[in-house]
This record gives C-alpha cells, structure tokens and sequence, in this order.
C-alpha cells in the first residue's frame, strides 16, 4: 500500500470576497504573503528532495483562500505549475479547496483540464441562519449544487465543517453532518472554532458576546461526528487544525489563538474516546466484574487505544478497576479491533 504525501501550498485570502467572522487565513496558515509561482515551485521541490520513500502516493494541494475565486490568470498559474509535475509522474495529482459559491461548468472545465483530482468545499454549516451569522456569505442550498456538480464531472468530493460557531448547538452540528452524508462526499475534515487574533470572533470574544466551546464537550461533539461519518464510510481526513507556531496554545507568545478548544493533539483524544467507548460497551454486556480486557488492534491504533498520555488506562483503572492490556496485529485494519475479557475479578481471587 502506498504512503500518502500532501504538499500543501497556501494561498491565504486571495479568492475570499468577505471576510468569516472566524478566518484570519494568514494566521491559520501561517502564510504572511500571497504565494507567487516560483514559491510554490521552490516549496514543492523541497518537499520533493525530502521524501524518500520509492512507494509514495503525492499530491500537491492547494489550501487556505478559495482557489477558484482568485483571478483566473493566477489560477492558471498555479495550476500549470502543479500539473507539470503530474505530468512528469513526480506527483500523482493534483487537490483544490474552495468556496460552494465559487464552482460552476466553467470552472470545473479548467480545474478538469490541469487534472485536478480532489475539490474540497468549506461548507462550515448546512444552517443558513448560522453562515449568515458567521458572515460566511453563501448559503447551504450553494453547498448543494457545487456538490452535485463536482460529482458530476467527475471529482472526489471532500467537505470541511466546523463546530463551535457563534449561536451553533450541537444538534446544528448533528443535522449538518446528516446534510453533508446525504451528499455523499468522499472525505470531510472536521474544525473546532478556535478564536484567532484580528478576527471579528475575536472583538466578540472580548466583548463577551462569543463563548468558545470548552476543550471536553468539542471532544464530545467531534466524536459523535466522526461516528456518523465512519458508519457511513465517509473518510474522516482530519479533526482539529493541523498545529504550527501560528496555532498552538493561545500561553504561547507565538500563538494566533486566543481561546477556544486548542489541544495538540486534538484528533487523538476525540479517537481516544471513541476506543473507550467501545471498550466500555464491551465491558458492560458481561454480567460479571471484569478485572482486565485485551485490545487487539492495527499498530496505527495503538496511542489512540491507550488514550493521549495514557488516559484511557488510568481511566479504566480508575473507573472500573479494569486493568488495559493492548496487543497489535498488523493483520486487523485499521479502526478495527478484536476485544477480549481476559480476567474477571473472580479469577483474580484465585491466583
């Protein structure tokens, strides 16, 4: 199977018609300048001369923005740079993020022409009320024709939602989940609303009109998500925002967050009580006290098992005094897992 690589180019701001109460993209990107074309050729052959792996899948993305907003002349640009490598088989595609309200035929017929792959669209919310209130600037109904659309022509469909918005609960964020299933794209990204400095988020935070979620119940909301998607077989391609010296925690003098439910490694901790539920599950159906329950899961799995610094163990112990013995197969795929009760408490009171 072959490794996946992404080169990610950003593009902050450059296509954006308004501004997302929460966006500062130079920030969250960590991209002060717009990108010229011999920096994006100077960043993908960096990246390039650093991967050795012989079996690599590679993909040169261009993030942040709304790629198919920017002037086409750019576009264009930046596109034939990307599909030079393709062509030279130095990377196998070719990914794009945008806004629903910046795709029709035209556009399509262009990003198809530079063999473009992946279109991924900042959907944010299927509520209408809740992308006026965030100043997103189109509505849920652009989100479904650029879906149907894409699909149409033939792309991948990814969708990035958020959680957390200013007046969003979690049902909205449930109900958004089950409009983008019904669109059937092939991935989704998920992002709690962090408060990032020079944002309209960040005047109502300070103002107390905004109240970021607390870092457990973005944990809990993301993780009924993630559910909902994997039971659909919709890929979950990431869970929080990718942490750089721009976003990480707001104590840093470096950090463009200010508040919100910002954690290292956020996506792990939401997995992470995904496997203890399920552990737990397991455990309850007995109608005995389990004194200790093997988990045998893909190596891939294994820090999520345990749980981030080993939380999941402690809280089993702690809890239930249920002792974790974790086992790895590389034979089980990946979000699998074989569980077994391995000691009730009365075998422990005979050894």
């Amino acid at each position: 199977m072959k490794k996946q690589y992404i080169i990610p180019i950003f593009v902050p701001h450059l296509g954006c018609p308004n501004d997302c109460i929460f966006c500062n993209q130079k920030s969250i990107s960590g991209q002060k300048k717009n990108m010229t074309k011999e920096e994006a050729k100077e960043i993908i052959d960096n990246y390039l001369e650093n991967i050795k792996n012989e079996n690599a899948q590679i993909e040169i993305a261009f993030f942040g923005g709304s790629f198919t907003a920017i002037d086409v002349n750019k576009q264009e640009e930046l596109l034939e740079l990307a599909y030079e490598y393709v062509k030279n088989e130095k990377v196998e595609s070719i990914r794009i993020s945008t806004r629903p309200d910046s795709i029709d035929k035209e556009t399509l017929k262009r990003l198809k022409k530079y063999k473009v792959k992946t279109i991924e669209l900042g959907v944010q919310s299927a509520n209408d009320y809740i992308l006026r209130r965030s100043n997103r600037g189109h509505t849920f109904e652009d989100v479904k024709k650029a879906s149907k659309l894409i699909k149409w022509y033939g792309f991948k469909l990814g969708h990035q939602m958020m959680v957390g918005l200013p007046e969003s609960t979690r049902i909205d964020e449930i109900n958004t989940a089950k409009a983008l299933i019904k669109l059937k794209p092939k991935m989704v990204r998920i992002y709690p609303v962090l408060v990032v400095k020079n944002t309209k988020l960040e005047e109502e935070y300070k103002e107390g009109k905004y109240e970021p979620l607390p870092l457990v119940q973005a944990v809990e909301t993301c993780k009924q998500l993630v559910a909902m998607f994997v039971k659909k077989k919709i890929d979950v391609i990431r869970v929080g925002l990718q942490n750089t010296d721009e976003i990480t925690n707001p104590d840093k003098k470096t950090s463009e967050v200010i508040a919100g439910p910002y954690h290292p490694a956020f996506r792990q901790l939401v997995e992470s009580s995904l496997w203890y539920d399920a552990i737990v599950a397991k455990i309850k159906k007995l109608n005995v006290k389990v004194k200790e329950v093997e988990v045998t899961v893909n190596p891939t799995d294994s820090n999520s098992v345990i749980g981030h610094k080993k939380g999941n163990v402690l809280k089993l112990k702690d809890t239930y005094d249920v002792d974790l013995i974790l086992k790895q197969d590389e034979n089980i795929k990946p979000g699998k897992s074989k569980i077994e009760i391995t000691k009730i408490y009365h075998d422990f009171l005979e050894e």
